[in-house]
């Protein structure tokens, strides 16, 4: 029996994968033969949200990459917000992991040709990954930084509503991206960071003192503050 067909808006179309599928990988082959913006391939998997967005963005890769992978987040925390029980509290963790009270619960993932940050790329691809049903073989006790969004008390929550209130909210995003730079997406970002000023362990041990103006972190490590760029997120392009 296949899953419901999600509702998008405007300017995003969907194509549906099996559930033993991963949809990233399906957008990423897909985009070699043709890179159709604006489409979403999820999964029909019901145990969890996947899906990978497809853009074409005309802008430098560095600035493409943040503005998409920022919509994207803060989608799936206004998603969150709409449909989850008041007391569910969301964060990130830079540069690619979100957590639900607490503990790490998914996270989005990237991939783009292999050129360099300053070019505009042909294409750009955002996965995305939230688990809402536990595993069979999960126990809890063995990873307490880890958990799905049952566990957090969203049990009347399904995929595909999920991925519909994700689409409409990710694409206010993205339109308010077009319209007003990085800017308001740093603040949305940075206000849903629970680790800035804190010490980090990864990707390096340091201080997280903020965002430069392309969504890199700024480490500090003893007296030195470096840059570590959002695009180290790239999966096999850099």
């Amino acid at each position: 029996m296949e899953t419901p067909a999600p509702f998008f808006p405007p300017l995003l179309t969907g194509v549906s994968v099996a559930a033993h599928i991963d949809p990233f990988q399906k957008a990423l082959a897909d985009v070699f033969a043709e890179a159709e913006p604006g489409r979403v391939t999820w999964s029909q998997d019901t145990a969890s949200l996947r899906a990978a967005l497809t853009l074409t963005p005309e802008m430098p890769l560095n600035e493409a990459l943040a503005g998409a992978a920022f919509a994207v987040l803060l989608g799936m925390n206004d998603a969150l917000g709409a449909l989850a029980p008041p007391e569910v509290a969301v964060h990130f963790s830079w540069p690619d992991r979100i957590k639900v009270n607490g503990a790490y619960c998914g996270g989005i993932r990237a991939a783009a040709p292999k050129i360099a940050p300053g070019d505009e790329p042909d294409w750009l691809i955002i996965g995305i990954d939230m688990p809402i049903l536990p595993l069979q073989s999960e126990d809890p006790g063995l990873t307490p930084d880890t958990t799905n969004l049952m566990a957090e008390g969203c049990a009347d929550l399904d995929a595909v509503r999920l991925i519909e209130s994700w689409a409409r909210h990710t694409l206010v995003w993205i339109n308010r991206f077009m319209d007003d730079g990085l800017a308001p997406l740093h603040e949305g970002w940075r206000h849903k960071c629970d680790t800035l000023g804190e010490e980090v362990g990864a990707p390096l041990p340091g201080v997280f003192m903020g965002l430069d103006e392309f969504g890199g972190m700024l480490l500090r490590q003893d007296e030195d503050t470096s840059t570590i760029p959002l695009t180290v997120m790239l999966e096999g392009t850099q």
